[in-house]
């Protein structure tokens, strides 16, 4: 099953997420066939970083939390909330 992940920063995160992120984008690529796709929000000039977009494959939303949980950027306190969501790829999944 899918989940998407939806992290917000913190108002001041953006010194933390850029001291984290080579750990937490090693941490992504190291969930192998369970990450479908990451990348970070911005605002509105498209470079400032303020947030996550993840998605996994896991076999339960208690899965899910675990995963997120792991994440450096939220054992750093990056994140002012996280929302995981059941998703269903509907289109442009590349494995059908």
């Amino acid at each position: 099953m899918y989940f998407a992940f939806i992290c917000t920063d913190k108002p001041d995160g953006l010194p933390i997420r850029k001291a984290h992120r080579p750990e937490h984008l090693a941490y992504l690529n190291g969930l192998g066939a369970t990450l479908k796709f990451a990348g970070p929000f911005t605002a509105e000039d498209g470079e400032t970083m303020n947030g996550s977009l993840i998605v996994i494959d896991a076999p339960s939303l208690a899965a899910a939390r675990d995963i997120a949980a792991g994440d450096p950027f939220a054992k750093a306190g990056l994140f002012s909330s996280v929302e995981i969501r059941p998703w269903l790829w509907t289109l442009g999944n590349p494995e059908e």
